[in-house]
């Protein structure tokens, strides 16, 4: 049976999503973080070495990094869903989409957020760079979904999974406005009207209300 170790208010949201799109069987353990570290609890540490969230087992394996574990899990039951084939026109779209938001969203929501807890003053050099950064992150995903409803094209993929954790729940950790990106913003409620979305938040982090807005 696949398991899901989800801790909660983390980016293991992608894997409980990914399984209820998927409609597949599937085991939810949930652990709750430190009310004083804010950290995953020793049991969720133990699982795996590097401790982190998401972290999957699936008989004798055991899986971190959400990215790996979403391609393994679509490539063991996702019979050909939320991927599109290699001849669709859409699958270099796909690929750069899947990888963005760990590749690059997200390590620059990190680096941002790690900076504002050191308490750079405005108008340093290394802080207005990373600023920068995230700006242009965030406008290339607006300016895409100002083309397409979803990232990879018309249709929601895998790669939607992987992204949305970075425009919603990270700000909690990383507060900041999507007013300016509209698009973005159109793009979260379509993503919240989805069942497989609902279900899994409900599930996953039913004390939380999703931030799509």
């Amino acid at each position: 049976m696949l398991t899901v170790h989800h801790l909660g208010t983390s980016q293991s949201e992608r894997i409980v999503w990914l399984c209820e799109e998927l409609a597949i069987p599937y085991e939810l353990r949930i652990y709750n973080r430190d009310p004083v570290t804010r950290l995953g609890p020793p049991e969720y540490k133990a699982l795996h070495p590097l401790g982190t969230a998401p972290i999957i087992s699936d008989g004798e394996t055991v899986l971190a990094e959400s990215t790996a574990i979403i391609e393994y899990i679509l490539a063991k039951y996702g019979r050909g869903n939320l991927v599109p084939a290699v001849s669709d026109a859409t699958f270099p779209d796909y690929l750069f989409w899947f990888h963005f938001a760990n590749g690059s969203l997200q390590p620059n929501m990190g680096r941002t957020m790690l900076l504002r807890r050191v308490g750079l003053p405005a108008g340093d050099h290394t802080l207005n760079w990373v600023n920068g950064r995230l700006d242009l992150a965030l406008n290339l995903v607006e300016n895409r979904l100002g083309e397409t409803a979803y990232l990879a094209g018309n249709a929601f993929t895998a790669a939607d999974i992987v992204a949305v954790f970075s425009l919603t729940t990270m700000r909690i950790f990383l507060p900041f406005d999507l007013s300016p990106y509209p698009n973005i913003l159109a793009y979260l409620q379509r993503i919240g009207a989805r069942d497989g979305y609902r279900r899994a938040m409900k599930k996953g982090d039913p004390d939380m209300v999703p931030m799509l807005t």
